[in-house]
Parts: C-alpha cells; sequence; structure tokens
C-alpha cells in the first residue's frame, strides 16, 4: 500500500562518484507486516555506503534506485501487521537498513524489518544512536571471535584478557575500545598523532603507541609481555608481522577493513607455532545469530552509559549527502552524519 504522500530522499540509479546522488521526492510508503516506517533524524555514513555507490569502477546501472545508508536513528511512526503498537514514537538506532534493500536511511521516512530499529534510550542523543550500526556490530564480532574468548560481550565478559586495537581514532577502532573497556579487557591501541591518541584515550584504551614514533610489537611486549588475545586490525598489509608478533598463544587477529592494500602475505610458521588465527570480518554476512548478540550488547552497553560520543562529528544537510560520502573516502577523522530532520 502507497499513500499519496510524498517525502524527500537521497538515490542513485547507477554507480559511480558523489554527482550520482540525486535528491527525489518518492512516494511515503507504508510499512509491510513485520515492519516499522522510522522518521529519520539522522542518517550516518560509513565506508561501505560510498564503496557500494562507487561500484567496481565502470558504470553500472542500479535498479531499483537506491536509497543509500545503512545506519541512522529517529522515531518510529508507523507500524506493520504483527508489531507491537506501543512502538509507535519509540526512539530507535537502526543497521543494516540498505542491506540487499533499496531503502537505507538516507531519506527522511525509511521502511525496516522491525528488528533492525532497536530502542534507542533517552540518554543517548540521535547523533550518538546513527553512529552505532556497522561500527559497533563490527567491533563486537572482532572482539567475540577468539578461542576460549567469549561469543558476546558484557560487564567482565574480557576480564584477564587483553585487546590491541589497531588504529583507535577511526569508528570501528573506537566502538572496539569502547567495548572491551565495558566488557573489562586491558586495551591497548596504536595510533598516528597526537590528536589521535587524545581520541583513543577518550574512548577508554590503557595504553596507546604512536606507531609513527615507537616500535609497536616491542612497546606492546613490553606492557604484556604474554602477548595479546585479540587484535583488532584495520590495515593487514602493512600490519601482519606486527600482529604475530603480539599475539599469545591461541589468539586472533580479526580483520575488518584493508586499508594499505587488498592483498596480504600470511607469514606460516610465526602463525602456526602458537596456533593463531586469522578472522575475516564483514558484518553483512557474518552469521545472523552474532549478530543478533552484538545488537543485545551494544544496547546494553548504551543503556550502562558505556557508549560515548568521543569521535568529533562532521553534519551535512540532506542535500549535500555527496559531500558526506566524499568526506568518508577521504578518510575525515570522526564520524560523519547527514542532518535528515532537527
Amino acid at each position: 500500500m502507497t499513500s499519496s504522500a510524498t517525502a524527500r530522499a537521497i538515490v542513485y540509479s547507477g554507480t559511480g562518484g558523489p554527482e550520482v546522488l540525486r535528491l527525489v521526492d518518492k512516494p511515503l510508503q507504508a510499512p509491510p507486516p513485520g515492519h516499522v516506517r522510522v522518521r529519520i533524524v539522522r542518517s550516518g555514513v560509513n565506508p561501505t555506503d560510498w564503496k557500494s555507490r562507487a561500484g567496481s569502477g565502470t558504470p553500472a546501472p542500479v535498479d531499483p534506485p537506491q536509497v543509500p545508508g545503512q545506519d541512522g536513528a529517529g522515531i518510529i511512526d508507523d507500524i506493520g501487521a504483527g508489531v507491537d503498537v506501543e512502538r509507535v514514537g519509540q526512539r530507535v538506532w537502526l543497521w543494516e537498513a540498505a542491506w540487499q534493500r533499496p531503502e537505507g536511511t538516507t531519506q527522511d521516512f525509511a521502511v525496516v524489518p522491525a528488528q533492525q530499529a532497536v530502542p534507542l534510550p533517552d540518554s543517548a542523543s540521535f547523533d550518538l544512536g546513527a553512529g552505532l550500526g556497522i561500527p559497533f556490530l563490527t567491533a563486537h564480532r572482532c572482539l567475540t571471535v577468539t578461542e576460549d574468548g567469549p561469543t558476546h560481550l558484557g560487564p567482565g565478559a574480557l576480564t584477564g584478557r587483553t585487546v590491541f586495537v589497531a588504529g583507535g581514532a577511526g569508528a570501528v577502532g573506537n566502538a572496539a575500545i569502547q567495548l572491551a573497556r565495558w566488557a573489562d579487557a586491558t586495551v591497548l591501541t596504536s595510533v598516528s598523532s597526537p590528536d589521535k591518541a587524545q581520541l583513543a584515550a577518550a574512548a577508554g584504551a590503557d595504553h596507546v603507541i604512536n606507531y609513527r614514533e615507537q616500535d609497536v610489537a616491542a612497546e606492546v611486549r613490553k606492557i604484556v609481555p604474554a602477548g595479546v588475545n585479540t587484535v583488532v586490525e584495520v590495515s593487514p598489509a602493512r600490519n601482519a608481522s606486527i600482529d604475530t608478533a603480539i599475539l599469545a598463544p591461541n589468539g586472533s587477529i580479526a580483520i575488518y577493513a584493508n586499508d594499505g592494500g587488498s592483498e596480504l602475505t600470511l607469514p606460516v610458521r610465526d602463525s602456526m607455532a602458537p596456533n593463531i588465527r586469522w578472522q575475516f570480518v564483514l558484518v553483512y554476512t557474518a552469521p545472523r545469530e552474532a549478530k543478533e548478540r552484538a545488537v543485545r550488547a551494544v544496547s546494553a552497553a548504551l543503556a550502562a552509559g558505556a557508549i560515548r560520543p568521543v569521535l568529533p562529528q562532521h553534519h551535512f544537510p540532506l542535500d549535500q549527502a555527496g559531500a558526506a560520502h566524499q568526506a568518508v573516502q577521504d578518510s575525515v577523522v570522526g564520524k560523519v552524519l547527514i542532518d535528515v530532520a532537527d
């Protein structure tokens, strides 16, 4: 069922640069059974948003047109059959809104499966809510793939364990630090500047190492002579030798990005002897149960006040969605948000 009302949306009907994003009016959709319609206040922009829009480099049609945006936050304004009526008016954060669907969060109203609209506490801003989905679910997956480690996080889940986060001032790195500290891990991280070191420390890192000025492996082994249990890795091609040098036996390297190159040479012997696990992580295709556990953990951490808006925020109006995509593509430090409503 479609109403005669319309609402603003950013769409693209072909892959390419930011210029393919268009602001249009589209029919306001009623949510089907099991779905909710959310009035979007903030849409969060992630690297996968611009990468999906860019495609393979050769322009290709996109039919139906795609509304980008996996993450967002807003207020439920309508529900489909089978959804509790009390959810109308609820503040929520969204995750994977555009995964295998044409309806992302970069629009006035987004229709999503009810379970992908998660209650947002009154204590958490829409800005914070719009930055949760992909970064925090990815971080949770990275922190729960280690041998003999927990499958879900909560207070005490990582007691006695040590985590190393490569790139502690990035979106996923920041999320990993906050979740690991909430779960009572000792957290070490690497950064490239004093400003980024401050961001990592504000997120809760116990030890911050500037990799441009210090020998990361040597510093980690000084702090944790037995090695760390888990590495959350953003740049595996550059850091493979460091990661194997700092891991404890049966540790894991959770790789969620390919910053620094898509080809990786593994140090086989150095990985084999201590039974190191190289775990690749893409949240979209992670097991459904793992994502459900992550959503529950992030919700609990939010309720406990353990997730804070540490990173700088960069706001763009809806009609400048292309500039927002470009900012993420240019690796701006902080979280990029599109202001859909006040």
